[in-house]
């Protein structure tokens, strides 16, 4: 009798062991899902407050419609003159930098160097002041893709590094591309140019940087003739653009176009 008490008595306590052990385990793992939880919690708090500020940000940029996307499905990238409105931004960001939100626009609309729409005095070019004389008819108002006869481009007086052409906007806006010509009747070009560009006169300008965040390299002619397109990706918002000739043919000798990042096409 005494041996069935004791070996009852035994089971019970083991039985309690098992229990207690059970409650101590399911005591630990939900404390460490707690604290999981709350690690947790701050990362999501941080990627959502960031998508917030990123949503804020392109907003302000962007006014009414974000940059660089097209609602129209099926439609095929265009450089020509499709019937699209250009988002003109309401508010300035800080300072100029580029639309690292949008990877590429799928629309582009020419700023007007070729229509004529841009007017003389939007385009500029170092020492302006000393074109007289021949290079009165070679100023940087004749940058203008496509044009002919003489006169039909900007050329440099000086040929170095130093030279820049510089366009006016008038308004802050999206820009996503450049296409550049050589000089009409000679065989003269550039090869190869970077990019300054920025919201406003009073700020510094930008370089356009590569992934490696060096200054990049645009490569462009080989002929007179043919029009070299590149595109910006990501695009810049600015309203003062300027090319800078690092290589070239003969002469510094320049027709271009600027392409306008388009919202949406109707």
């Amino acid at each position: 009798m005494g041996v069935n008490t004791r070996c009852v008595a035994l089971l019970v306590l083991l039985l309690l062991a098992q229990v207690l052990s059970g409650v101590h385990s399911q005591e630990e793992e939900d404390e460490v899902q707690e604290e999981q939880a709350e690690e947790m919690q701050p990362e999501e708090e941080v990627q959502e407050e960031e998508q917030q500020q990123e949503e804020e940000v392109l907003e302000t940029w962007t006014g009414t419609g974000k940059a660089c996307t097209c609602d129209c499905e099926g439609g095929e990238p265009a450089t020509g003159t499709p019937t699209m409105t250009s988002p003109v931004l309401a508010t300035s960001p800080p300072q100029s930098r580029p639309l690292d939100c949008m990877p590429e626009c799928l629309y582009h609309k020419p700023l007007g160097f070729e229509a004529g729409s841009v007017a003389p005095d939007q385009i500029s070019c170092s020492n302006q002041e000393e074109y007289s004389g021949w290079y009165s008819s070679w100023t940087s108002n004749r940058a203008r893709l496509n044009s002919q006869g003489f006169g039909c481009a900007w050329l440099s007086k000086f040929q170095d590094n130093s030279q820049w052409i510089q366009i006016d906007l008038q308004d802050v806006g999206v820009v996503s591309g450049i296409l550049t010509q050589g000089r009409c009747d000679a065989d003269e070009w550039l090869t190869k140019y970077s990019v300054q560009y920025r919201t406003d006169q009073n700020l510094n300008w930008i370089y356009y940087k590569d992934q490696t965040g060096n200054n990049r390299v645009f490569y462009g002619n080989s002929d007179r003739s043919s029009s070299v397109q590149n595109l910006l990706r990501p695009p810049i918002v600015a309203r003062y653009v300027r090319l800078l000739p690092l290589g070239w043919h003969t002469r510094i000798a320049l027709r271009m176009e600027l392409l306008m990042c388009m919202s949406k096409c109707t």
